[in-house]
């Protein structure tokens, strides 16, 4: 894919999306972040403190009025601003930015944009946009998805009070007791782990876990994709048939993104995945059990400035 390559110009128009919740309140808590943005960037600031319904219908508005967006807070403000981007149609025409200020912000690490704000800003500024892929589900939007063990401790976290890390650590107690899933995968117009394409394949197996990433990074800098690529045109689909116990003392393997290369894996166009009560998270976020789901690659859906 090309890069499209914007020069900064003092007409152009740019929100500025705040969660100043994000990173225990970080927003709040260090007010020199917020006096460096409005020094280095002209910008309209947009400092909000409701729902995730809210986000998306203010990103969906500012999408229609500025040609440049920036998303500053962590993983959860970025898939928002991005849904609000694509529900208002606009992916083609407005550039999405990301200041990081999340304790997740796995899709900045996987477009290369450092975790320093300073620097962050400096790569705004720079505005070089590219266009990259993203996941439908359900008409909503994803970097990634997962099925079956990993999607039940988002689950298990949400159900508890501790949040951050702490509570995600907490509830991967259930991982190693987690049955394997009698699941049916069909996917479609793809490509084998050792690129021979294919128009369609159907598995059927005991699946413990299903990864379907366009980006490369989960939460806490989780590299549970490490082959997937972001503008690429395909899902990056794998699949992990272990038992839980295994799972577990693989998983400092599994974090660097070393055990998936003996994992099932495939890349493809669109996928469908049946089977009894799965459970479904995206971006980091429940979505619920189904008996069946199908995510779909939508290529060059928006631009996004990158590192």
């Amino acid at each position: 894919m090309k890069n499209i390559i914007k020069s900064h110009s003092p007409s152009l128009r740019i929100s500025c999306i705040v969660n100043p919740q994000a990173a225990n309140k970080k927003w709040q808590r260090r007010q020199h972040i917020k006096s460096y943005l409005q020094q280095n960037l002209d910008c309209q600031i947009i400092d909000f403190q409701k729902s995730k319904t809210h986000t998306i219908q203010l990103a969906k508005e500012q999408s229609l009025q500025s040609e440049v967006i920036v998303a500053v807070g962590g993983d959860g403000t970025v898939a928002d601003v991005i849904q609000g981007i694509i529900e208002a149609q606009r992916g083609k025409q407005t550039i999405l930015g990301i200041l990081p200020l999340g304790s997740g912000n796995a899709f900045r690490k996987s477009l290369g944009i450092p975790k320093n704000f300073k620097k962050a800003l400096n790569i705004i500024k720079e505005m070089k946009a590219k266009e990259v892929d993203l996941i439908s589900i359900e008409g909503r939007t994803a970097g990634f998805v997962s099925i079956g063990a990993t999607a039940k401790v988002t689950q298990t976290k949400l159900e508890h009070k501790i949040h951050g890390l702490w509570g995600h650590l907490l509830a991967s107690k259930i991982l190693p007791v987690y049955p394997r899933l009698e699941a049916e995968i069909e996917l479609i117009d793809g490509l084998e782990d050792n690129g021979q394409p294919f128009l369609k394949k159907l598995l059927k197996l005991k699946l413990f876990d299903c990864v379907v990433g366009k980006t490369n990074f989960f939460g806490y800098s989780w590299k549970v994709a490490p082959q997937a690529r972001i503008d690429d045109g395909y899902l990056d689909i794998t699949l992990f048939e272990i038992p839980g116990i295994k799972y577990i003392l693989a998983f400092p393997f599994i974090y660097f993104g070393i055990f998936q290369r003996r994992q099932k894996h495939f890349k493809a166009k669109k996928l469908t995945i049946r089977g009894h009560s799965l459970p479904i998270q995206y971006n980091g976020e429940w979505l619920g059990e189904r008996k069946e789901i199908q995510l779909e690659v939508l290529p060059e859906a928006l631009k996004i400035i990158s590192g």
